[in-house]
C-alpha cells in the first residue's frame, strides 16, 4: 500500500513539474538557443564552403581578367555592361579582383598558418613534456616574442627581405605561432598529469609515442578552434601589410591593394573600397563564425573548449 501511495506522489509531483510555466519556459529557453546555435553553425559552414569553392575554382567565376583594363569603361557601376560589381580606375573588373584577391588571401594566411600550427604545436608539446632548460628556454622565447607589436616587427622584416608571396608567408608564419604554443603547452601539462599517460610511461612507452599518440589527440579540438580564429587575424595582417604596399607586389589584385588604390577614388568611386573591405569583413567573419561552431560542437560532444 506504501508503494502504490508513493508511485502516486511522484506521479503527481512529475505532472506539477510539467505544468510549472518556469519549467515550461527554461525548455522552451534552451530549445531555442539550440536553434540559434545550430542556425549559426549552418550558416557558418555554409559561408565557409562559398569561400572555399570560389578560391579553389575562382578562374570559373571571374567574368573578366582580373589584370586587363579598359580605359573607355571606368567606373562603371555595379550591374552595368557586364560588371557585377562595378569597375574601377583603370577599367578593371571588381568582381574578378575581389575573387583574385581571395585567391592570394587565402593561400598567403593558410600556409602562414600552417607554419605557426607546427611550430607553434611542436614547441607546446616540447614544453609541457617536463621541467628543464629546454621548457625555459621555449617560454622565454614566447615571452620575448610577444612583448613586441606583431604588426610592427611584420613590417620592419618584410621592408629588409622584400615583398612577395614567399617573405610574406614566412613572416607570418614564423612571428606568429605564440598563440598556438600557449594554447598547447597549457592542454599539454595538463594532460601529462592524467592517469593514462602515466601508466603509459611506466610501462616504458617511448616520449614521442606518448607526446603524439597521447597527449596530441587531446588538444586537437582546441587547436581545430585556434586555427580558424588565428586564419582570420592573419587575413587582416596580410590586407594591412599590403595596404602599405610591402605585402603584395603591387598591381597584383588583392584585397590590401585594391583598398590602396581605392583612396583616391573614395568620393567619386566609394564601390572601388567598398568591394575590397566588404570582402575581408565577410571572410573575418566567416572564420570567428566557424571557430565558433566548431567550439560548440566540441562542447556537444563533451570536451569543452573557451574561446
Amino acid at each position: 500500500m506504501s508503494d502504490v501511495k508513493t508511485k502516486l506522489a511522484d506521479t503527481i509531483a512529475a505532472g506539477k513539474s510539467e505544468m510549472n510555466p518556469l519549467s515550461v519556459q527554461g525548455r522552451f529557453n534552451r530549445a531555442k538557443l539550440k536553434q540559434v546555435a545550430n542556425l549559426e553553425i549552418g550558416i557558418a559552414f555554409t559561408l565557409f564552403i562559398i569561400i572555399v569553392v570560389l578560391a579553389i575554382f575562382g578562374k570559373f567565376f571571374q567574368t573578366h581578367d582580373p589584370m586587363q583594363g579598359d580605359l573607355m569603361k571606368r567606373f562603371v557601376k555595379a550591374g552595368e555592361q557586364g560588371y557585377i560589381l562595378g569597375s574601377d580606375h583603370l577599367g578593371r573588373d571588381l568582381w574578378s579582383r575581389a575573387v583574385a584577391g581571395l585567391q592570394w588571401s587565402m593561400a598567403c594566411a593558410l600556409t602562414a598558418n600552417i607554419i605557426n600550427l607546427f611550430i607553434g604545436t611542436t614547441l607546446g608539446l616540447i614544453a609541457a613534456e617536463k621541467e628543464g632548460w629546454p621548457r625555459t628556454i621555449i617560454r622565454q622565447l614566447t615571452d620575448t616574442l610577444q612583448s613586441f607589436p606583431f604588426l610592427v616587427v611584420a613590417i620592419v622584416v618584410v621592408v629588409i627581405i622584400g615583398h612577395g608571396f614567399v617573405p610574406l608567408v614566412l613572416t607570418l608564419g614564423l612571428l606568429s605561432w605564440v598563440v598556438f604554443m600557449r594554447v598547447v603547452y597549457a592542454e599539454a601539462t595538463s594532460i601529462y598529469q592524467r592517469d593514462y599517460v602515466k601508466a603509459a610511461r611506466i610501462a616504458g612507452v617511448n616520449r614521442f609515442a606518448i607526446m603524439f599518440g597521447h597527449v596530441l589527440p587531446g588538444v586537437r579540438a582546441s587547436l581545430f578552434v585556434i586555427f580558424a580564429f588565428h586564419f582570420a587575424g592573419l587575413l587582416i595582417a596580410e590586407s594591412a601589410l599590403s595596404f602599405l604596399g610591402i605585402g603584395a607586389p603591387l598591381g597584383v589584385p588583392t584585397w590590401g591593394n585594391m583598398l590602396a588604390e581605392s583612396r583616391q577614388f573614395l568620393l567619386k568611386a566609394p564601390g572601388m573600397l567598398l568591394v575590397p573591405a566588404g570582402a575581408i569583413v565577410l571572410a573575418v567573419i566567416t572564420m570567428n563564425l566557424v571557430g565558433d561552431g566548431i567550439a560548440s560542437l566540441s562542447r556537444k560532444r563533451g570536451r569543452s573548449i573557451d574561446v
